[in-house]
């Protein structure tokens, strides 16, 4: 063959833009398994969706294989199979050589009856066309000895390179595949009128019919599982069928193609390690890699053997899940078969008479590489994902690319998202139940304020029809007892009688009142208040028992703020008296001013026996208190608490009364807006 007089090739035929694999939303999981396995990696996430991009897809077929869901879906041939055989005559069946190894249930000559029975007028081996495939390649390299090729029956590898690797297209072996080889042959044969169905393992087929270059020689393509599929639908049984062998031509050692190796067997080649005249790889990585090295010119090759899958054996058409051994035993123990059975002058025969049939093609660049990003760009991407040193860069490929540099490339590309980060996707998953956390315990607090306010309201209504029910009477026992007690003799005998009346009925009054205090419905009067000077001022009146040691600490820069000074004094008093009663008048009490630019801070610790875990809840509620009786009326802290929400502020506390934790004593906090919002109220 000679090359020098080939024509032209243009530089630029672009593919159909129409989806090849589509993806069922509804099934995807979005495990970006597909993106792992994708040679090329032309799958887009867009809104956890993987979506495969037509420019960009080079057929293989690797993410329909391994797509558990199912998710993954190649066009199906079958209606327009039925269409061609119900419309024409002369159909015919182009047989894959590697259908042995999933069809392993029949006998070949079984399968062929089953074949016809659908419709076909011909079955014929694809095999006898890597036969002649295999013969004009190397014909082609003897003819050539100082051109280095890259063989191209597997349209996956011939795709990759008229894609990415553009500049190595002069090197594609320029002689069609197997299956177009046979296309011809038929057509040879039977006439231009002729109609052409492939059958076999591989999904890239259905794209290598849609390629401009050799558009229209292959009417239809079916997978293997789609063969069984239309055998289950118009009811086909092996034993209903009448077995016949293919028609001619017939194969030699072309059936052994879909093997790796497998072209090079066919035409008595070796693979020989010392003089490197052929090389081969197969997969989807390795093939990438041995065509980068051929580029680089670290490769030392007359011919290079690619095959995308582990051999067309392991294609994605492929029905059945046996081990990629067990499906190349039978391959080999079908060609020892047909080898043994045939006559192999009648090969030599057909070899010959189809040897001027032309088998020459071209390939058209389809450039689809992308110009890299700036570096700027890709460190924000990967400073946005938290990677912000290399040691960052985990390289755990759970996004389905190799590197996170090269996951942060396809983020700016627009075909990845960010979430696919999965150690970036947890963290963030992290923070935001630590920030629901945060929500519900807020929530949760608010929840409980609002319940001890309406508990307040309640207890304030019913307070103030008692208070101003008792108030009237009480005044009135007061003022009589008082009376008496002036006009009797303190020697009188009933003298001390008269003074518990009096005494009893005073604390009586000041318990009214304070039910009175705590019911009240006035607001607040705010007016701005040093509150460093009005703690210093409360503390200084405060009844300092002798073994009580008050301690002031103000730090503050601004202590002024909008406070009604006479309620939170009052506030301060019920606050400093507890800690006095809870000390036993034995101990010390700490009194803290602090706050920044919006709120004022007042914190009341003390030294006592602490509050138990089961008061804690209870302390704020009206008439709750642990003093003895007589020591006081459980109505302290509750208007403390309503005079804080009353000043839009909150008061927490803490408290230790285990000796085991720590020194015990109770901290009580309030926290006041320093400026006054009279919507709050």
């Amino acid at each position: 063959m000679d090359l020098d007089n080939k024509e032209p090739i243009p530089q630029v035929i672009r593919q159909s833009k129409e989806p090849f694999i589509i993806t069922i939303k509804e099934r995807c999981r979005v495990c970006y398994t597909c993106v792992r396995e994708c040679p090329v990696k032309a799958i887009r996430i867009t809104g956890g969706q993987a979506e495969v991009l037509p420019g960009h897809c080079i057929g293989c077929g690797n993410c329909v294989k391994i797509c558990r869901q199912g998710a993954k879906q190649y066009d199906s041939s079958i209606i327009k199979v039925n269409k061609l055989l119900t419309d024409h005559k002369k159909v015919a069946a182009l047989l894959a050589p590697s259908f042995i190894a999933d069809f392993s249930e029949y006998d070949y000559m079984v399968l062929v009856g089953m074949i016809r029975a659908l419709g076909f007028e011909f079955v014929n081996e694809v095999a006898f066309g890597a036969d002649v495939v295999a013969k004009k390649t190397m014909e082609l390299i003897d003819d050539n000895p100082n051109k280095q090729f890259i063989e191209s029956s597997c349209p996956a590898v011939t795709e990759f390179v008229k894609c990415y690797q553009p500049a190595l297209i002069d090197n594609l072996v320029p002689i069609v595949s197997p299956m177009i080889a046979t296309a011809r042959i038929l057509m040879d044969i039977h006439g231009m009128d002729l109609k052409k169905v492939f059958i076999g393992p591989c999904i890239a087929k259905k794209f290598e019919t849609r390629c401009y270059e050799v558009y229209g020689e292959i009417d239809e393509v079916l997978t293997f599982i789609e063969l069984r599929q239309m055998f289950a639908e118009n009811n086909i049984k092996p034993e209903d069928v009448l077995a016949s062998d293919f028609d001619p031509p017939y194969a030699g050692k072309g059936a052994l193609f879909p093997l790796s190796h497998g072209m090079h067997q066919t035409a008595n080649r070796s693979e020989d390690l010392m003089d490197g005249e052929i090389v081969t790889a197969e997969g989807r990585v390795a093939f990438i890699e041995a065509l980068k090295s051929f580029e680089s010119g670290d490769l030392d090759a007359n011919l290079l053997e690619l095959l995308c899958c582990n051999g067309c054996i392991m294609g994605p058409g492929m029905s059945n899940e046996d081990s990629q051994f067990k499906r190349r035993s039978r391959i080999s123990k079908y060609v020892r078969q047909i080898i043994r059975e045939r006559d192999p002058n009648i090969w030599f025969r057909e070899m010959k008479r189809f040897e001027d049939v032309d088998l020459s093609r071209d390939f058209f660049p389809n450039d689809q590489r992308m110009k890299p990003p700036a570096e700027e760009a890709i460190v924000a991407i990967l400073q946005r994902m938290g990677k912000i040193h290399p040691e960052d860069e985990l390289n755990c490929g759970a996004c389905g690319y190799e590197t996170c540099r090269a996951h942060a490339i396809a983020i700016s590309k627009g075909f990845a998202e960010d979430e696919m980060c999965l150690p970036f996707t947890i963290e963030r998953l992290h923070k935001t139940v630590r920030a629901l956390g945060d929500t519900n315990q807020q929530l949760a607090s608010t929840r409980d304020a609002l319940n001890q306010s309406e508990k307040l309201a309640t207890m304030g209504q019913l307070s103030a029809g008692i208070a101003h029910e008792l108030n009237n009477p009480l005044g009135v026992v007061l003022m009589y007892s008082n009376i008496l007690l002036d006009e009797i003799d303190k020697n009188n005998q009933n003298w001390e009688d008269i003074t518990i009346i009096a005494d009893e009925a005073l604390r009586c009054k000041k318990i009214v009142q304070g039910l009175l205090n705590f019911a009240r419905q006035n607001k607040v009067n705010m007016v701005p208040t040093n509150i460093c000077e009005m703690v210093d001022q409360c503390v200084k009146v405060t009844e300092q028992p002798e073994n009580v040691i008050i301690s002031i600490h103000h730090n503050i820069s601004d202590p002024v703020a909008d406070i009604d000074r006479d309620q939170i004094i009052q506030v301060l008093n019920n606050l400093i008296n507890n800690a006095i009663t809870a000390m036993n008048d034995n101990g010390s009490i700490d009194i803290t001013t602090s706050g920044d630019e919006e709120n004022i801070d007042i914190k009341v610790a003390d030294s006592g026996c602490g509050i138990s875990d089961q008061n804690m809840s209870k302390i704020f509620q009206p008439f709750f208190t642990t003093k003895t009786i007589g020591k006081g009326t459980g109505l302290g802290l509750a208007v403390t608490y309503g005079i804080v929400k009353m000043h839009s502020g909150n008061i927490t506390v803490k408290s230790n009364m285990d000796l085991n934790k720590g020194p015990t004593g109770t901290t009580f906090t309030i926290v006041l807006p320093r400026k006054h919002n009279e919507s709050a109220q």
